[in-house]
């Protein structure tokens, strides 16, 4: 069995777990965290892989967070080294899933692995909740298993690659929410020649767009940025350049912060679209709420554990994609992320720093340590 942070985060990194696809990777830290004295349970859900493991049953409840799901490689050809294949190279480990987030998957085992060596009875429980559905649609994966957790969590940390250049240099405590819009908009399709005939829904919902990519959503705050809509994609035509089309469909994302509620801003695009009176229909899909942790006893553990391995200062941060955590910070708990250097995530050549993954173990173990250590309870 792999003993080091980095043995471990190479053996999960082999295992090609392409959402939701969990490839054994769940059955490997079962057996670690049972070696370590945790309680293991499977909990699927669909094609989806669950794993809940605790060890100890008093409160105060502490979570590690995270996904061994990753995302497809693309072509394989234009990867420097075989995806799926765990090779060191430079200082560095390659391989799909390295930095997002097999590697700190792997240290969270190896820092309870030292810290429940040293501390057999600490004060409160360790848990780990992992899900092969974080990079899906998130639907069978943390979400449901969070309804299933009878006791509070008090603290959780997300393994997400929080980092922006070394590792520790940024902690997310919050993330923004996200809202996406399918918009469709009907016409009358027919001859450009004839544009009395024709009602052409490019040109209306251009404008309709113009005017709504022109809203001052809010100003943002010293913690959010400003709210902001992107439009990912824009579909018509019918294939000549002499026909207008019958419909367009337009997706958007807003990524927004807590000054606004998602059903605000869907009241405001919709104002829009009617005044400019189209025939449209959007589908709606809020896969986020914002969320944020203020202060507290888990950022300041955090903060104190990565001054003490690393000798920095972090930025608390909440900029960004979203992560599992916003089904746990709804519970009440104290969520932060933070894991390895988010540079190469998603990308060919995926890697992480080998000296990284030991400093990320040492930063969660140290965060045990003041939250569960007796340091944590004379706090």
């Amino acid at each position: 069995m792999p003993t080091s942070t980095l043995e471990l985060a190479r053996e999960l990194v082999r295992r090609p777990s392409v959402t939701p696809d969990d490839a054994g990777c769940q059955a490997l830290l079962a057996e670690h965290l049972r070696s370590l004295g945790f309680g293991v349970h499977s909990m699927p859900f669909g094609a989806v892989s669950n794993l809940w493991a605790r060890r100890g049953t008093e409160p105060p409840l502490f979570v590690f967070l995270g996904h061994t799901d990753v995302v497809p490689p693309g072509p394989v050809d234009a990867w420097t080294t075989p995806p799926f294949d765990p090779v060191l190279r430079d200082g560095f480990l390659h391989g799909r899933g390295a930095a997002d987030m097999k590697g700190s998957l792997a240290a969270m085992v190896t820092a309870c692995a030292r810290f429940t060596a040293r501390r057999p009875e600490p004060r409160g429980s360790i848990a780990f909740l992992v899900t092969s559905d974080e990079e899906g649609p998130a639907e069978d994966g943390t979400r449901r298993v969070v309804g299933r957790i009878t006791d509070p969590i008090d603290w959780c940390v997300v393994g997400e690659p929080s980092s922006d250049e070394r590792a520790g240099d940024t902690i997310k405590h919050g993330r923004r929410g996200s809202l996406n819009g399918r918009l469709t908009v009907r016409g009358i399709q027919g001859h450009i020649a004839y544009p009395d005939r024709t009602v052409n829904p490019i040109h209306g919902t251009c404008a309709a767009l113009a005017e709504i990519l022109e809203i001052g959503w809010d100003e943002g705050s010293a913690d959010f940025p400003a709210t902001r809509l992107q439009v990912s994609n824009l579909q018509a035509g019918t294939g000549a350049v002499n026909v207008t089309p019958a419909s367009l469909e337009a997706r958007f994302n807003l990524r927004y912060s807590p000054a606004l509620t998602h059903t605000e801003i869907m009241a405001r695009v919709e104002s829009v679209l009617d005044r400019r009176a189209l025939r449209w229909e959007i589908e709606w899909q809020h896969s986020a709420a914002p969320f944020l942790t203020r202060g507290g006893r888990l950022v300041d553990a955090a903060r104190s554990a990565i001054r003490e391995v690393a000798g920095i200062d972090p930025v608390l941060s909440t900029a960004g994609g979203t992560s599992d955590g916003r089904f746990i910070a709804p519970t009440g708990a104290e969520v932060i992320e933070l894991g390895p250097v988010n540079a190469s995530i998603h990308q060919v050549d995926e890697r992480v720093s080998c000296a990284d993954l030991d400093r990320l173990s040492r930063m969660y173990e140290g965060i045990l340590e003041r939250l569960l250590g007796p340091e944590g309870e004379a706090s």
